[in-house]
């Protein structure tokens, strides 16, 4: 199925966290979409208005088939269902992560520049951020693994996100 993401919607004067904004400000800082969702979201949303009662729900064995079946189908990447665990967003994975796989006061890198809350989920955990900044030529961001090497090479970095 292929979806058309150039139909942008003016969000301005809506209670847009990202758009309610100044005229001449470009809000980067929010992950949020500018187009209409696809028309099979919105029918899926529409059936569940209809039954009424909007209170939780679980997670179906159809989550973790679709996730499944789109490594493999887009990347030939064959992962387990076993190894999916749902999340509320990525923030909450993100702190989850550095809670789990770090101890407090351990470092955990991020290459920048990055959304500005993944610094908030690293330091309110009590660790360190260890930043690894990309390379930017003017126009274009690239990996710079000579120094993202040089940044692992610390023992105390415990984690990459």
């Amino acid at each position: 199925m292929k979806y058309d993401f150039d139909k942008v919607i003016n969000r301005r004067n809506t209670n847009s966290l990202k758009w309610d904004v100044e005229e001449n400000e470009l809000p980067m800082w929010v992950a949020d979409m500018d187009f209409p969702a696809a028309a099979p979201i919105m029918e899926a949303i529409q059936e569940k208005l209809q039954v009424g009662a909007l209170g939780y729900s679980i997670i179906p064995e159809a989550w973790n088939e679709a996730y499944v079946t789109w490594w493999r189908e887009r990347h030939n990447f064959r992962i387990q269902s076993e190894w999916l665990v749902f999340t509320t967003g990525v923030l909450p994975a993100i702190s989850s992560a550095v809670r789990k796989l770090t101890s407090p006061a351990e470092k955990v890198l991020i290459q920048t520049p990055v959304y500005n809350n993944f610094f908030n989920s690293i330091v309110n955990n009590g660790r360190f951020v260890v930043e690894s900044p990309l390379k930017y030529d003017g126009k274009n961001y690239s990996m710079d693994f000579e120094r993202l090497e040089e940044d692992l090479s610390d023992p105390q970095v415990s984690l990459m996100i």
